[in-house]
């Protein structure tokens, strides 16, 4: 499949393991979003979650203990999250677990970071990639309520409260991500100016 081809040849010129293992959330894109649009493999969706949860956990650990963590590596985890998860999203939105307006919100969490990191970047912006603590929030959380809906849908239990606590919760974490963004993005200077007084320069940015 064109998806496979395109990790594959992108996941070649990626040095690390802990890069490598953040790459396998999006090969799992694909089969998430196959799963989570029909109702007979939700069980199967919530396992992938799960799986892609473990890598997740684990990017960083592998990074900090065998790698140096680089600014790639900061930078292509947001990015994979997103391709994940917003597949996850779309795919329960379409077989109607979700309704749109929250695969929508799933999908802003990770573009509106990534677009905004992506400018700075443009601007000649001083950009320090690295996790922030709602981001890390807003992806748990997110994982757990997209994961949960399968799960219970697949064993045939009523998942309306569920979505219920997503419709609240999602939105609200990404708020806070993106209160996150923008507290972080204050004072960040061009390349070459100097950071300003009292402040490094650098910004982070967030991810999951």
């Amino acid at each position: 499949m064109p998806w496979i081809i395109v990790v594959a040849a992108a996941q070649v010129f990626l040095p690390g393991l802990a890069n490598q293992v953040t790459m396998a959330r999006a090969y799992l894109a694909l089969p998430a979003l196959a799963y989570a649009m029909q109702s007979g493999t939700l069980g199967s969706l919530a396992a992938t979650v799960a799986v892609a949860g473990l890598t997740d956990l684990s990017d960083g650990r592998i990074a900090r203990r065998w790698d140096k963590p680089t600014q790639l590596g900061g930078g292509l985890d947001p990015v994979v999250d997103g391709v994940f998860f917003g597949a996850t999203a779309v795919g329960l939105a379409i077989g109607g677990a979700y309704p749109w307006w929250v695969a929508g919100v799933v999908a802003g969490r990770y573009a509106l970071p990534a677009l905004v990191g992506g400018i700075l970047l443009l601007n000649g912006r001083r950009v320090t990639l690295r996790h922030t603590f709602f981001g890390q929030v807003s992806t748990a959380l997110i994982g757990v309520l997209l994961g949960w809906v399968a799960l219970w849908r697949g064993l045939g239990f009523d998942s309306s409260r569920i979505v219920t606590a997503a419709e609240v919760v999602i939105p609200i974490a990404t708020v806070l991500t993106f209160a996150n963004l923008a507290w972080s993005v204050r004072g960040v200077r061009p390349r070459g100016l100097g950071p300003a007084a009292g402040n490094s320069g650098e910004s982070p940015r967030p991810d999951g």
